[in-house]
């Protein structure tokens, strides 16, 4: 039987070990999916509800397996669609390869129906690889090379297939003149490892310190055992970016949690006090959250050197992986005999957990939505997956939720769009379908892109052996980030027409679609709840209506934050009064006697 190219296609994404492609059919791609028909569905066609949550799919997928994700789309508005994900994915820099079609080459430059310039809209987010092929023999090393460069710089690459081309025949290339063949599909795996000078200088300024710091980024993931015996040797306390929240279980006295708009006191504290300071994969872009410039000196490993040296002035730079640096580090570094730095540090960390209980059983109307990671984190099993979306329910992920275990969580972080929660959810649980998943999300990404994707979940869950997924849904009837950032930031008050959302039973749609749903407005059965949720036979989806009042005050926000929220509450802010009733009463728990 003759091998088309859509054939080959499918065949080499197997040889990648590719097991599932996340994607959405069309015309343009249709050569695939015929192909896909005659594989026995091998790799695994994941069908999305839009384009744009098969990029978001393929990126969380991605993010928790550390493989490549795969997403696929038709020309002209497929391609399109895909953008956003693929941009979440660069600016991640997590591993994507999109298979695009493109209209046949027979019309290319006739404006023909859906033909767009594909090489221009892709060129910014595929910059490490896009190409377009054009005949058989280009497949093989075009396709190796996006996935190897999506490996090897931790980015999305793109692949361009014309309509018509994917259904002719099959030609290998040839050892000849203008061919270029491929090697078969492997991943190379080198350490990259600093000068040993240089990392002799690092080891000598962090010797040097008395109060030493380290933030660990989602770039220490594969260094857990090396960044604890680094802060067991120098006595650190250590913050974590966002994307980092799961490197380092949060059950250790000396980690301080997430650094900074959403991050924790301890965090804030451990910047703001520290002498030495250790950044190990982050490139967390909010400078004001570290050490005043001059406060502290400063070490950075990294295993790319463009991103090197950005966000604080260090004065050594290592580039280099980060298990391997620090076990080349360790050897150099003398232990502190003075405990006194961590000891305060553990003592913050200590209270500033007491806070947050305090905080998250504050009463509210009707539930306090710190309250919901609160008795999810006391229940999770130490093998979870947890994903969340961007919005207010982001700053319960970042500083109420316990990582511990071999638990993982992700978000979207420096492209911090909304809608990727229950996507990722999707692409965590394909990743291990074996684990439990939960995302939390709110009800305006809700209503964006995760309700329709409840019936991709619905499709597949049959295919999971572990039945678990959880969507827990912040339901306060606003757009609530931006409610608060209008009033922190901007001193505006809420605008109702711009901020209200319009009421939607998420728990029963989840029935219509045969999945669990329980919807919850009393705050004593939110661990009852929870408990039933992880036990479950099916995917769940909890509708926790929440207080849209309870403002996401920093533990260290600003004089000018402060007074711009006060403005924006005397300007007519529609519920001026409660805010303030809930802000005061939520920071005082940091204050009151015993709380710290």
């Amino acid at each position: 039987m003759t091998e088309t190219v859509g054939d080959y296609v499918l065949r080499r994404l197997r040889d990648w070990g590719v097991e599932q492609v996340f994607g959405y059919p069309g015309d343009g791609i249709n050569g695939l999916v015929s192909a896909f028909g005659e594989a026995d569905n091998q790799p695994r066609f994941v069908q999305s509800r839009h384009e744009e949550m098969s990029a978001f799919q393929a990126v969380g997928y991605a993010k928790f397996s550390g493989s490549v994700g795969v997403c696929m789309a038709t020309s002209g508005p497929g391609a399109i669609h895909l953008l956003n994900g693929l941009y979440d994915a660069k600016l991640d820099h997590v591993p994507v390869v999109a298979i695009v079609g493109q209209t046949s080459r027979s019309a290319m430059g006739g404006s023909y129906q859906q033909e767009i310039d594909l090489q221009s809209l892709l060129k910014d987010v595929a910059s490490e690889y896009l190409v377009e092929v054009n005949v058989a023999q280009q497949l093989p090393n075009a396709l190796d090379r996006a996935f190897r460069t999506a490996q090897s710089r931790r980015a999305p690459t793109a692949l361009i297939i014309p309509a018509d081309l994917q259904e002719q025949e099959y030609t290998p290339p040839r050892h000849a003149f203008k061919q270029v063949p491929s090697s078969p599909p492997s991943t190379p795996r080198t350490v990259m490892l600093p000068p040993e000078d240089e990392i002799a200088k690092a080891a000598e300024l962090l010797n040097a310190g008395d109060k030493v710091a380290i933030l660990a980024g989602q770039g220490a993931r594969n260094a857990t055992e090396e960044l604890m015996r680094v802060a067991d040797v120098t006595g650190a306390g250590v913050a974590k970016a966002l994307l980092g929240k799961d490197v380092l279980s949060d059950e250790l006295p000396y980690v301080t949690g997430s650094i900074g708009l959403l991050g924790t006191r301890p965090s804030y504290e451990l910047m703001r006090d520290c002498d030495t300071l250790l950044i190990v994969g982050s490139n967390l872009p909010y400078s004001q959250f570290l050490p005043d410039f001059g406060q502290a000196r400063a070490v950075q490993i990294d295993i790319d050197g463009s991103m090197i040296g950005m966000r604080y002035p260090t004065e050594v730079n290592l580039v280099g992986e980060a298990k391997a640096t620090l076990r080349s580090l360790l050897p150099l570094l003398e232990r502190k005999i003075d405990t006194s730095w961590r000891e305060t540090v553990e003592r913050n960390v200590a209270d500033w957990w007491n806070t947050l209980r305090d905080q998250a059983m504050l009463d509210a109307e009707p539930i306090n939505p710190m309250r919901v990671v609160h008795e999810l984190s006391e229940r999770l099993p130490d093998d979870a997956l947890i994903t969340a979306d961007s919005g207010s329910s982001t700053n319960w992920y970042a500083r109420n939720l316990r990582m511990r275990g071999r638990m993982r969580g992700s978000l979207s972080g420096t492209l911090a769009t909304m809608g990727a929660g229950v996507p990722y959810a999707i692409g965590a649980k394909f990743a291990y379908p074996e684990r439990p998943v939960v995302a939390l999300v709110g009800d305006g990404a809700m209503q964006m892109n995760g309700l329709a994707e409840l019936a991709t979940i619905a499709r597949y869950r049959q295919q999971w052996p572990d039945p678990r997924l959880v969507v827990c849904v912040f339901n306060n009837h606003d757009l609530n980030q931006v409610t608060w950032e209008l009033r922190a930031m901007g001193g505006t008050p809420k605008f109702e027409e711009s901020q209200n959302l319009p009421e939607v039973p998420y728990a029963e749609f989840a029935k219509l679609v045969g999945l669990h749903g329980i919807t919850v407005d009393d705050p004593a059965d939110l661990g009852r709840v929870w408990d039933e949720a992880l036990a479950a036979d099916r995917p769940v989806v909890l509708d926790v209506h929440c207080d849209p009042e309870l403002p996401p005050i920093p533990p260290h926000a600003t004089f000018d934050q402060v007074k711009s929220m006060t403005e924006a509450l005397l300007k007519g802010d529609p519920n001026a009064w409660r805010v303030l009733a809930q802000g005061v009463k939520t920071k005082a728990q940091e204050v009151l006697p015993g709380s710290r």
